[in-house]
């Protein structure tokens, strides 16, 4: 059994999704970061830089912090979505999203959702990079079905929860056919909407 110290971020849902698609069963710990529960001491022994998602794997005792290790690690144990004979390529495109596009969706979110009008220099800066990153993945999947090619991998399951706040991004998802298709092929896998909605809250994926 795998245990998900998790919170309602992309990050976070990266993770629920992964285990829903595997079919593990699991269990959440919901580390409330809002009022800093990833900084207390029992939290830092199992994530060192106070950040979710961590699982602990009750089978063996492992635990992984990071969510593009942690999906490498499901991966790889469940053999599902890391094609041995692709995972070079899949990989480089978990890591465009681990280094790239949700930091930089992430600052776009600090200056133009939560922080709006503190920063004029920061607003612009990080919706042309977004806006860019749109682009970007618009091209890539003019010519492919999935980001690392045509089957459904890691790369797709870490990027889809980030484009999912498309409408904290202003920037027009429908705009990007090729996004929106992708984005809406995602949306449609019923383990994707359960691991989306991990609160068993109702919570629903936006709509382009």
């Amino acid at each position: 059994m795998i245990e998900l110290f998790t919170a309602n971020t992309p990050n976070g849902k990266k993770i629920s999704i992964m285990l829903e698609e595997i079919g593990y069963d699991y269990k959440v710990t919901t580390i409330d970061i809002s009022s800093g529960d990833q900084f207390k001491p029992e939290f830092k022994k199992i994530s060192p830089f106070n950040k979710i998602p961590v699982i602990k794997d009750h089978d063996n005792d492992e635990i992984i912090f990071e969510s593009g290790a942690i999906l490498i690690y499901l991966a790889e144990k469940s053999g599902k979505f890391f094609d041995k004979d692709n995972k070079y390529f899949i990989t480089q495109w978990l890591m465009a999203q681990m280094g790239y596009i949700g930091p930089m969706l992430g600052q776009h979110h600090q200056f133009h959702h939560y922080n709006s009008g503190k920063s004029e220099f920061g607003e612009q800066r990080y919706f042309k990079i977004s806006t860019s990153i749109y682009k970007n993945l618009d091209e890539r999947l003019s010519s492919s079905n999935y980001l690392a090619g045509n089957e459904y991998t890691i790369a797709d399951i870490a990027t889809f929860p980030w484009i999912a706040r498309h409408d904290w991004h202003d920037i027009g998802l429908k705009n990007y056919k090729n996004l929106c298709r992708w984005y809406l092929q995602i949306a449609g896998r019923e383990a994707v909407n359960r691991g989306y909605d991990y609160l068993n809250k109702g919570e629903k994926i936006p709509k382009p």
